[in-house]
């Protein structure tokens, strides 16, 4: 079966000087669509997207979800909406719940009504693993989430709720993906709020310990990017009518723990500097709000969207790794 790929058509992409964001612009322009990139650079980088400023389908827009109008601006024309835009990461979200929320759940709104106003044809937004929460089981299924254990999980919960109304009183089609720890080139390694491996090979690159918070036996369900890319593509293009106003998890379907992590990564850099396999980890406290546990049910995204995930974290890692290598050396 031939993969289906947005082609030929208006898109929206949002937090698109983001990691994500970028790499859904990059996969886009390949695939001949014209693509408006809206970003405020607050967590984004121009950097991500100075590849692209002088292709003819692209045109970026600094703007802030927060408002209304850069909203409207930026999705006039658009057949479709990806939107990655968001204050990311739970300890950010617990020193500053209030600009989280104003960002992921104002800011959503917006794009929300803009997107109903304009007519878009499918908003497909990114959500999160977070919202499972206290939910214990594994793996995690779309339909059995926990009490969210941080602010920026509430933020992407209400988002599904919006989303949801927004399908059911206005017809907005929309499709809500749940993220499981996405990693891949372009992803930023520095700041209080950066994710573990890109953070984990800077140190490692450095030939310095990077710390573990927790006792390393907590797991992870992690993605490589070419999966979510996939995933926002047939989530656009999905003419099931039953995968409409609905949520999926966007993961490989396997749990690797830290520790595993480290040492998978300590393998693949020592390819370039044999010295990094002798660099130790440290461990630090357990953060306040991470799930301990965390495992993908892929089953509905792959029975309802077609969904079939190519990269498992060792593939990811040795695609990934040589971007890693040239671009977080000091």
């Amino acid at each position: 079966m031939l993969e289906r790929k947005i082609t030929n058509s208006n898109v929206l992409v949002t937090g698109a000087a983001g990691f994500i964001g970028s790499s859904l612009v990059e996969d886009l322009l390949q695939h001949d669509n014209k693509v408006v990139a809206l970003d405020n650079l607050s967590t984004g980088f121009e950097r991500n997207v100075n590849e692209f400023k002088d292709h003819p389908n692209y045109q970026f827009i600094n703007g802030d979800i927060r408002d209304l109008e850069s909203c409207k601006l930026a999705v006039k024309g658009a057949q479709y909406v990806l939107h990655q835009a968001a204050l990311g990461s739970v300890p950010r979200s617990i020193k500053d719940p209030i600009t989280t929320n104003e960002v992921n759940v104002n800011g959503f709104l917006n794009m929300l009504v803009a997107s109903r106003d304009e007519g878009v044809q499918r908003f497909v937004y990114a959500t999160s693993s977070s919202v499972y929460g206290d939910e214990k089981r594994l793996p995690k299924v779309e339909a059995k989430i926990g009490k969210p254990l941080s602010p920026y999980a509430v933020s992407k919960g209400v988002n599904e709720q919006y989303a949801r109304v927004f399908g059911d009183l206005y017809g907005l089609e929309n499709i809500g993906l749940r993220y499981f720890n996405v990693f891949g080139a372009r992803q930023d390694p520095d700041g209080a709020y950066a994710a573990a491996i890109p953070k984990f090979v800077r140190h490692f690159i450095d030939h310095e310990s990077p710390t573990i918070h927790g006792d390393g036996t907590q797991s992870r369900d992690f993605t490589y990017i070419d999966n979510v890319i996939q995933a926002n593509h047939i989530a656009a293009l999905s003419t099931n009518p039953v995968a409409l106003n609905e949520t999926y998890n966007v993961a490989y379907g396997e749990s690797t723990n830290l520790d595993e992590l480290v040492e998978v990564l300590k393998e693949l850099l020592s390819e370039f500097d044999p010295a990094i396999a002798d660099v130790d980890v440290k461990y630090g406290p357990e953060r306040i709000g991470d799930v301990r546990h965390s495992l993908a049910s892929i089953v509905k995204a792959s029975t309802i969207l077609g969904y079939k995930p190519e990269y498992d974290l060792r593939q990811g890692l040795e695609r990934a790794i040589k971007w890693y290598w040239e671009n977080l050396k000091s």
